[in-house]
């Protein structure tokens, strides 16, 4: 078990961001098992979601540029269903305004109006590992907001996909995580953590996940 002031962050593992979704992820369903893997190593796990109303200002009948996704009480914003519930302690939502998205998921709220951050201070988390989709979206933001905010991040490559809407996205993500101060490791790794030891980061020129 990692320490109690370490957490998982696993990032809109939703049905319409894996394949046969609205706004699918290429692979992204495949992290699923990773992600359950790593869970139990974890005190706290917190999942973020999605929870766009029908007329939110990113679709594109708005004037966005995505289609319809993650939409308030339908399936497609749920989650995985092969995502094992049981190793989560926490849910939150974003993007639930109809004038303003947030890609963030540290400012994704509870039910009963908490931000994730706010939960993970009073619970004197000070390291995250970042998992889930998209690399170079709400990964990314998440991540690079984790670190302005003072929290050791590490982002999980192998427990992550990215949408690659210009080629290399991904790739340039996890760059710029790295370059912000995240490391990069894997989740072999991390399920090989114990005592003292160092996570290696994972190379910076490596391969995409």
């Amino acid at each position: 078990m990692l320490p109690s002031t370490t957490a998982l962050i696993l990032v809109d593992i939703q049905n319409d961001f894996c394949p046969g979704g609205a706004l699918a992820v290429p692979e992204g369903d495949q992290i699923v098992e990773v992600v359950n893997k790593l869970a139990p190593g974890f005190n706290f796990v917190a999942a973020t979601k999605d929870w766009h109303p029908p007329d939110h200002v990113s679709f594109k009948q708005q004037g966005g540029p995505w289609p319809p996704h993650c939409v308030q009480g339908g399936p497609g914003a749920e989650l995985h269903p092969d995502l094992n519930r049981s190793n989560v302690d926490l849910i939150v939502r974003k993007g639930y305004l109809p004038d303003r998205d947030t890609f963030e998921g540290l400012e994704a709220v509870s039910e009963n109006g908490d931000s994730l951050d706010k939960t993970l201070k009073e619970k004197q988390v000070d390291s995250i590992y970042v998992a889930g989709l998209a690399t170079d979206y709400c990964v990314k933001a998440t991540v690079l907001d984790a670190l302005r905010r003072g929290y050791q991040v590490f982002a999980v490559i192998d427990a992550m996909r990215a949408v690659n809407l210009d080629t290399g996205d991904g790739e340039r993500a996890l760059h710029e995580m790295a370059a912000a101060g995240a490391q990069l490791v894997t989740a072999g790794q991390v399920l090989e953590l114990a005592g003292e030891r160092r996570i290696a980061p994972y190379p910076a020129g490596g391969e995409t996940r």
